[in-house]
């Protein structure tokens, strides 16, 4: 079985290749990717050609995917599991991409078995088993304007990967050399952290939506650990460590050395 599923990998890289300056485009442009060394791109265009071969994508409501979209979507929902490799995402296939926010409907029972219907605009939304949902306009916007501790694509990839656990609650499947309780202790403490923040109408280290709960904080702290690593290290250190365990990268060391990079450029 695994011989045989090594070779339906080769065969896809081989026959199914990304073109070289579709990639160039895409990664050059994704300030996510920024830093990335030649060795991490390659494999991250390994992973891509293969979640774009294994994903089904579809648009809805008159919008128009061509590849360079579905590129960047796929680019970006890679980085997080460049580590970990792409089964990581098995168990469902479909990607829905809306044009712009859209409007969901949900029902919540309250303390007294009420039911309520709550009508919310999203740029994006998980279900555990079932499809991803992104807004277009929001990916695109999270790739020009690039602002640190926002990426709408990471951030619902995130849900998958907390989802894998068997719910989402900001509690993946850590890794056997992790330790379960200071996961836990540490992102507690940061959550209740900013939740104080807030309630004494501070400004808050983070942004306030990681305070809705746990999941959406594991959620949005990837978004930082990605974006604005520095930020994240800065006002929740032992969270950084915790997600630079998990993930198995150390973004703000590869942030250090683009920096590097451009000073040497700009010298010469």
């Amino acid at each position: 079985m695994k011989l045989l599923e090594h070779a339906h990998i080769l065969h896809v890289l081989k026959h199914h290749p990304i073109p070289q300056a579709l990639w160039d485009e895409v990664a050059g442009q994704a300030p996510v990717l920024r830093g990335l060394s030649s060795v991490e791109r390659a494999h991250l265009r390994e992973l891509s050609t293969l979640f774009l071969h294994r994903k089904s994508f579809s648009a809805v409501q008159g919008l128009e995917l061509d590849e360079r979209m579905r590129l960047i979507i796929a680019a970006q929902a890679c980085l997080p599991i460049l580590e970990l490799g792409l089964d990581y995402y098995d168990g469902w296939v479909e990607i829905v991409v809306y044009p712009a926010g859209f409007r969901v409907r949900h029902e919540h029972a309250d303390a007294a078995g009420v039911v309520h219907q709550e009508e919310r605009a999203l740029s994006g939304e998980s279900w555990s088993r079932g499809p991803l949902i992104l807004s277009w306009e929001d990916v695109e916007h999270d790739l020009r304007e690039g602002q640190p501790g926002r990426n709408v694509v990471i951030h619902e990839f995130a849900h998958k990967l907390d989802a894998l656990s068997g719910s989402a609650n900001g509690m993946p499947p850590l890794h056997p050399d992790m330790e379960r309780e200071r996961w836990t202790e540490s992102l507690s403490h940061a959550y209740a952290v900013l939740r104080e923040q807030l309630a004494h109408h501070h400004h808050p280290c983070l942004n306030p939506y990681a305070a809705t709960d746990p999941a959406e904080f594991f959620a949005v702290c990837s978004e930082y650990f990605f974006t604005a690593p520095e930020v994240l290290k800065r006002h929740c250190a032992e969270v950084y460590e915790q997600l630079a365990a998990f993930y198995r990268q150390q973004p703000l060391e590869r942030l250090a050395a683009a920096r590097r990079n451009e000073e040497r450029q700009n010298q010469s």
